[in-house]
């Protein structure tokens, strides 16, 4: 098996240099190069040739395989890009909810291969799948977007984003054919789990059972996360491992029975949960375990992990920059090869109880061992209790599946018996909620690589366990003396990362993409002005957590709201649940979108006292000042918002929101402003903000430009024209990321 293991895995490194290295001219030529290769590895001696010859005829699959499929999945949808026009589309599963309507994935009718979303309106949301959707729509590449190139479509298949226009017909088409069943089934269950679990937990089963996790509340996810155990939400081999636990206590020891009942149970659990890489790589590892006995053949993980991965890559070239397929193949990797060697070390001959322990260990460790450079790159966290709490709730996880699976299917036949059922999955699900929430209370549970030493240590770490490993005389004494050194060397790093502001205003802005948020720190003491983002997959309250915890801040001393716009306020709610907040200071109006509520309940629920400026409010910030202008526009959200004015000594540095150029005027007239040193751009570079009577009037010497992906046009040319005639210093976030600026007071 083998000679398969070295196929596949060829054929998937071929596959993830094309994805990630080779242009798409390179591709053919470089088929053609590694066929060349493999004829030439027929002089090779024979203890090499085979793996030789098929390691090169499998590269040259895999980069004529990925050439193909570009030609011919890609282009073909991507082709309709920048057009508009009448489109037939299949819905290949439910809608979901967005701020503006639904959208869903489908199938363009006349192109057969690929898939494109589509955003439409409410009534989206009441369509099953198979349904058919004619309507008028504008084209859009999934894979680029706004000039950024982006793998959150095209990993999953999806090549196209269709924006519908006016009114859209629906049609039954294929809603009754048996292929939907298994999606149509994980709805049926998200909603019994409903009925069977009416507080909370319903939300933890929906998505543990089907991967749902839209009815998880905001808090929870948060705390799952911070504790390191959100993987027990994505659905993935993990889960899988629990339905076959389940399968094989139902069936007894008899294997054969086990492995013919449980081969189309997990296809049918895949199609039901999506088909992520995840999943599809723990169903051929299981379909290879279980099948081997009935061939009279002995499973081989290495070769059957390696033959997930290529035909996950066959199906999908692209699937190769899918965040959840390098996770999870890392993972398992992992434990193939970390797992028992700590085990070996640690548990040795003993049994019972200490054995458990070592095993749970073990696992979570070698699970950790390649997937925490990704999760630094994707996620920028360190989970330091991520040990323990798996150790604590891993085992209330399986259960949790399990019991809650059979709850489900009771509750199908007796209501009652279902409800019963689920006593104990709700007992469970409490358990480890609450468990993740004390986690995520423990000072420094987690590290994040907005400290840039951090990212150092990492490497340090993962250099100093390779000398470990290699050099000589073996034993454990080499290992303990190199956990001991990392340990001693984080407490340096995270000392390092909270004392590397010293000025009198150290000043971050937040790279959130399309929004703003600017962080002021002085003497340990910390205020934000401004905490949101337009960009759906940017969440700019984690995004400040992370860079205030990293700096020490426990509690923020002062959240200040310029106005209730999405892109200044979205990440409030995350922001006082990881961090909480002394003071809330936002402008007394009312706003178009509704925001103000939602607001002010995360504040409340923090534990914040709220103002609402009426005149202007100085407050001390440790060796800095601030002022907070209230309102002075009228007409509208960005009219009515509050300035910033923060200052260190003779040095100062303005926000201003969104206020458009009359706002400004009124503001100069309003306030006797100093010349200032740094401005944050109005509205992030709009053509309507930063005028010229603004530059002329404060003389700023430095701006910056809080911006990302955004289909506005900012920052405008005129804005940026401006600020050269002013001979402004600009800097922006979509460019330069976070901006650190430190303003130090003369001595």
């Amino acid at each position: 098996m083998r000679k398969l293991a070295v196929y596949a895995g060829a054929f998937s490194l071929g596959i993830f240099l094309a994805q990630y290295l080779l242009p798409p001219d390179w591709l053919l030529p470089g088929a053609l190069v590694c066929l060349g290769l493999g004829w030439a590895a027929f002089l090779l001696p024979w203890e090499v040739r085979r793996r030789c010859v098929a390691a090169c005829a499998a590269l040259a699959l895999a980069l004529g395989w990925n050439w193909l499929y570009i030609r011919q999945v890609q282009k073909p949808l991507e082709v309709l890009a920048g057009m508009e026009g009448p489109a037939v589309m299949t819905l290949c599963g439910y809608a979901e909810k967005t701020d503006y309507g639904a959208r869903a994935v489908v199938r363009l009718e006349g192109v057969p291969l690929g898939k494109a979303v589509f955003y439409g309106d409410w009534p989206l949301l009441e369509l099953e799948p198979g349904q058919t959707v004619s309507a008028v729509a504008r084209f859009q590449s999934a894979g680029r977007i706004r000039d950024t190139d982006v793998t959150s479509f095209t990993s999953k298949g999806v090549f196209l984003l269709a924006y519908g226009r006016g009114e859209a017909v629906y049609g039954s088409g294929t809603s009754s054919s048996p292929r939907w069943w298994p999606v149509r089934l994980g709805r049926a269950m998200a909603e019994k789990i409903q009925e069977l679990y009416p507080d909370s937990s319903a939300g933890f089963l929906t998505a543990i059972l089907t991967g749902d996790k839209t009815g998880l509340p905001e808090g929870d996810g948060i705390a799952l996360s911070e504790a390191g155990l959100y993987h027990v939400m994505a659905v993935s081999g993990m889960h899988c491992g629990f339905l076959l636990t389940l399968a094989a206590g139902l069936t007894g020891k008899r294997r054969r029975f086990t492995a013919i009942l449980v081969l189309p149970l997990l296809v049918f659990y895949a199609l039901l949960t999506g088909g992520s890489p995840s999943v599809v790589r723990a169903c051929v590892m299981l379909a290879f375990l279980l099948a081997a006995p009935l061939f009279c053949r002995d499973s081989d993980p290495p070769t059957a992990l390696a033959a997930a991965l290529f035909l996950i890559l066959l199906a999908n070239p692209f699937a190769a920059a899918s965040v959840s397929l390098q996770l999870s193949f890392a993972a398992m990797a992992g434990l193939l090869w970390l797992t028992p060697k700590l085990m070996r070390a640690l548990a040795g001959e003993r049994d019972g109880f200490f054995r458990l322990l070592a095993a749970s260990f073990s696992a979570t460790m070698g699970a950790l061992v390649f997937t925490t450079p990704l999760t630094a790159w994707y996620f920028g966290r360190l989970v330091l209790v991520s040990p323990l709490s798996n150790l604590l709730c891993l085992w209330a996880a399986g259960l949790v599946f399990m019991l809650g699976l059979l709850s489900a299917a009771a509750g199908f036949f007796c209501a009652p018996l279902g409800m019963a059922v689920a006593l104990a999955p709700r007992a469970l699900v409490w358990y480890i909620l609450r468990a993740a929430h004390l986690m995520a209370d423990i000072p420094h549970h987690a590290l994040y690589y907005t400290n840039p030493y951090l990212k150092y240590w990492l490497i340090f770490v993962y250099v100093l366990f390779a000398l470990a490993c290699v050099l000589r005389p073996k034993g454990r004494r080499k290992y303990a003396a190199a956990a001991l050194l990392a340990v001693l060397t984080l407490a340096v790093t995270v000392k390092l990362g909270q004392r590397r502001c010293q000025a009198d205003l150290d000043v971050f802005v937040l790279d959130v993409g399309q929004g703003q948020c600017v962080l002021l720190a002085s003497e340990g003491r910390f205020a934000l002005v401004d905490c949101g983002s337009g960009n759906s997959w940017l969440s700019a309250g984690d995004m400040a957590a992370d860079y205030l915890s990293s700096l020490g801040c426990k509690r923020l001393d002062y959240l200040i709201l310029t106005h209730y716009d999405q892109d200044h306020v979205s990440g409030v709610a995350a922001l006082t649940e990881r961090m909480g907040v002394q003071t809330l200071l936002a402008p007394d109006v009312s706003d178009s979108a509704g925001l103000r509520e939602a607001v002010l309940s995360a504040a409340e629920a923090s534990g914040a006292s709220v103002e609402f400026p009426g005149e202007l409010r100085s407050i001390a910030l440790g060796g800095a000042a601030l002022a907070v202008y209230p309102p002075v526009g009228e007409g509208g959200d960005n009219d009515e918002g509050l300035s910033v004015l923060a200052s260190a000594g003779e040095l100062d540095l303005l926000v201003t929101g969104d206020m458009d150029r009359a706002t400004e005027r009124k503001l100069l007239a309003a306030y006797d402003l100093p010349d200032i040193e740094v401005l944050v751009a109005g509205h992030h570079g709009s053509r309507y903000s930063t005028s010229e009577e603004l530059l002329e009037a404060l003389r700023p010497e430095t701006v910056c430009v809080s911006v990302g992906n955004n289909s506005y046009g900012h920052p405008a040319e005129e804005a940026l024209e401006r600020l050269a005639r002013q001979g402004c210093t600009v800097f922006r976030t979509d460019l330069h990321g976070t901006i650190h600026l430190s303003l130090n007071r003369e001595k």
